[in-house]
């Protein structure tokens, strides 16, 4: 079901790329929403429009946004481009793109001619908030790496809801994105995740790449029920393409739910019952009672039988992301709060680099 509201636009606060940032008045209340120009161009104070409530009427953690459906000062809009390729399909928001890969793409070629990613690495994340600390620290050590982004539709489906995406583009921290499945909004479109990797390799010439869903992991508590379970596939993908695959493992000490201490049991979960073929896996050398808790998880699942596990320094790591201009949140928890899983993202960095040189 969804829950709709009108409303006035009463103030635009912000915008980044696609996505307008609004205030917006709801009878007697002004509430936070954000218009994707995807949708609703040319929305401007004063205009009435519709808005979806569901979400923050149910009060999850959807950043405390509604969302415009329909700006009803400006209902018209054309299309452009070649596409033919809908996202969001067979839904009232379906839309279309203009494909990488389709027939009316110049690129259309490039996937029918290609051979291997030639081992290039590729960081398949389980969250989001994993592609910040890793595009900063690869650009800490090789200012000069040509570094991509793929978010798949996992979480938030357009991109432009990602702040994070925003400041490493306009930092220059990642070279360009793709969006793959049902996510949009990307400087490239693709289908899949297998077109995402090609288009990386062969059309933005990148050095490495990084994977992950979009905002916003869906989460049951139980073993399946993630979002995250992509990773397992991800990494399957890359292999099938002949790239170097690294699992970025979720790790936290501070997270008060026990199936997420230690290795969260999504990473396991992935590591241990997902993925089908071998991938690379980066452990902070804690060397104290982290660390050993950490190898029995590993030794109980047979996770280093399975796939590469290498334990690493990090106190460059650590460096690198103290010195960042950019807070780091995972979870509502900073860097400050929550160094273990920044730390056990940034390890993994350090081994794609060391698959290149």
């Amino acid at each position: 079901m969804l829950n709709l509201k009108t409303g006035t636009v009463e103030k635009i606060i912000e915008s980044r790329g696609n996505a307008v940032e609004l205030m917006v008045k709801i009878g007697e209340d002004i509430e936070r929403a954000i218009a994707y120009k995807t949708f609703t161009e040319g929305i401007e104070e004063g205009n009435e429009v519709i808005l979806n409530t569901t979400a923050k009427d149910l009060k999850l953690g959807t950043g405390g946004y509604h969302y415009v459906l329909a700006d009803l000062s400006n209902t018209v809009k054309e299309s452009s481009g070649y596409g033919h390729i809908m996202k969001l399909r067979y839904t009232p928001m379906q839309i279309k793109v203009n494909s990488v890969e389709e027939q009316g793409s110049r690129y259309h070629e490039v996937f029918n001619k290609f051979n291997s990613l030639e081992n290039m690495p590729v960081l398949v994340c389980g969250l989001h908030s994993m592609l910040a600390p890793l595009a900063i620290i690869l650009k800490n050590i090789n200012s000069k790496l040509r570094i991509g982004y793929i978010m798949t539709d996992g979480g938030a489906l357009p991109i432009d809801f990602s702040k994070n995406v925003h400041f490493l583009k306009k930092r220059g921290y990642i070279d360009g994105s793709i969006t793959v499945g049902h996510a949009f909004g990307g400087d490239f479109e693709c289908v899949n995740i297998y077109n995402g990797l090609i288009t990386a390799k062969e059309i933005m010439k990148c050095d490495i790449c990084i994977v992950a869903m979009g905002p916003g992991i869906v989460g049951t508590g139980t073993k399946y029920g993630f979002t995250g379970t992509e990773q397992g596939k991800i990494i399957d993908a890359v292999n099938d393409l002949n790239g170097s695959p690294i699992c970025v493992p979720r790790i936290s000490f501070k997270d008060s739910r026990n199936r997420h201490f230690g290795i969260s049991h999504h990473t396991i979960t992935v590591l241990n019952l997902i993925s089908k073929t071998r991938a690379y896996v980066g452990i902070p050398a804690f060397d104290d009672d982290k660390e050993n808790c950490i190898r029995k998880q590993i030794s109980k699942y047979g996770i280093d039988k399975k796939h590469e596990v290498l334990f690493m320094g990090f106190n460059d790591i650590i460096d690198m992301l103290k010195k960042s201009d950019f807070v780091m949140e995972t979870m509502g928890r900073t860097l400050k709060d929550d160094e273990d899983f920044f730390l056990s993202v940034g390890v993994n960095a350090k081994i794609a680099q060391s698959i290149i040189f």
